[in-house]
């Protein structure tokens, strides 16, 4: 039952990210309107957003190895409230760097939240269910991204509601609090290592000899590239392919595509249980890789319906690359969590290379590099992600 509950409330922390990121996309294009920064500025949204993983995986895992992982996310918890309400002052000095600031510390709260739920899930089971246990929480994930847009197209671009970016947040951080309250007053299971036991018998592999660690951080790097450039510049690709859209609509079309992410994440869960975590994700993937490239090619209506097919089939990458990364890594899965969750960095880089390409070529030709990204995920499934077998060690105890 406490492993139920525990499982309930951290896959909650999953819809709470999702969100975030959802209304990320929305932020965009509202800030290129509201601020009038260029396509490539406002992907410094994004940089700032996913370079705050980078900086904040790796002291989220060591605190984790010290403290347990309801250390780490209630630590992430609290800066993603932060964050939320520093959106009161940014808001009322209506400076870009402000906001750029606000993100960034709502980040390193998420950061610290994926680098404990993700493998926390993983660990919540049998073994050879972990990417299905994965796929399924993170579906949750889905549900938030797909009610972010919803909510950012209601209330960023309404005439006279320029006060609802702040109001939203401050929602959000009401609601991160409540969340933290309960966490904190749940016990907890607490997954421990044998090696941190100092167990005589077992032999750790050191982590660096994991080469599908290594590659799954390479493939989650480009993953997460990838769907953030889908999404950055979304609202951008449709008001110029299907001409009289509203940026307000475009982002509901967002949402449609968030819709099918979602629904790809809990078609893709059920997959699993009949085709192999590693050949559903190639498959994906290459369907992305032809789906690209048809967006590139801009045939109006017909290239935005691609652009919102490639959403359901990222849905399972992410936690799929993510599973395949951790699995057999033993005492090492903090730390070779916190890489893998480190390679969400390549989301602070593609936004701002895809919004220069569209400054000088057009947004079309922007999504040349998500197709490229896409490619090297279908390699990585195909050839890269078979774990190693190893001593893991894991087992469950009850814990605080």
């Amino acid at each position: 039952m406490r492993t139920r509950l525990a499982f309930a409330l951290v896959t909650s922390l999953f819809f709470m990210w999702g969100l975030s990121y959802g209304l990320l996309d929305v932020l965009n294009k509202h800030f290129q309107e509201s601020l009038q920064v260029s396509r490539a500025s406002s992907g410094l949204l994004q940089a700032a957003y996913f370079g705050a993983y980078f900086v904040m995986a790796l002291p989220a895992a060591a605190l984790m190895s010290r403290r347990g992982y309801k250390t780490g996310i209630l630590l992430g918890l609290f800066l993603f409230a932060a964050g939320a309400l520093l959106f009161i002052p940014a808001t009322a000095a209506a400076r870009f760097p402000f906001f750029l600031f606000a993100l960034f510390v709502i980040a390193c709260g998420l950061a610290c939240l994926e680098t404990a739920a993700n493998p926390y899930v993983t660990l919540l089971g049998a073994p050879e269910r972990s990417e299905q246990r994965l796929n399924l929480s993170q579906s949750f994930n889905g549900l938030g991204s797909f009610i972010g847009p919803l909510i950012g197209g209601s209330l960023f671009f309404e005439v006279g509601r320029r006060s609802g970016v702040q109001a939203t947040y401050v929602a959000i951080a009401a609601v991160v609090a409540l969340l933290a309250l309960a966490i904190a007053r749940t016990p907890m299971p607490d997954v421990r290592e044998e090696e941190e036991r100092g167990s005589p018998d077992t032999v750790v592999k050191p982590l660096g000899a994991h080469r599908h660690l290594r590659l799954a951080v390479a493939a989650q790097f480009f993953y997460v590239a990838a769907q953030v450039g889908v999404g950055a510049f979304f609202i951008n690709y449709v008001t110029e392919q299907i001409p009289g859209t509203s940026s307000q609509n475009a982002s509901y079309l967002l949402s449609v595509g968030m819709l099918c992410f979602l629904g790809g994440r809990f078609i893709g869960t059920a997959l699993m249980s009949r085709i192999a975590p590693a050949a559903l994700l190639t498959t994906y993937a290459l369907a992305n890789v032809g789906l690209s490239l048809l967006v590139v090619a801009g045939f109006g209506t017909a290239s935005v319906a691609a652009l919102i097919a490639i959403f359901f089939f990222m849905s399972i990458q992410f936690p799929t690359i993510f599973a395949l990364g951790v699995k057999n890594l033993g005492a090492h899965t903090k730390r070779g969590a916190s890489y893998i969750i480190m390679a969400i960095v390549g989301g602070a880089i593609a936004p701002y290379l895809m919004g220069a390409i569209a400054d000088r070529a057009g947004t079309a030709t922007a999504y040349l590099i998500p197709a490229g990204a896409f490619a090297f995920v279908a390699w990585f499934g195909r050839y890269g992600s078979r774990a190693t077998t190893g001593d893991s060690g894991l087992r469950l105890q009850e814990g605080p």
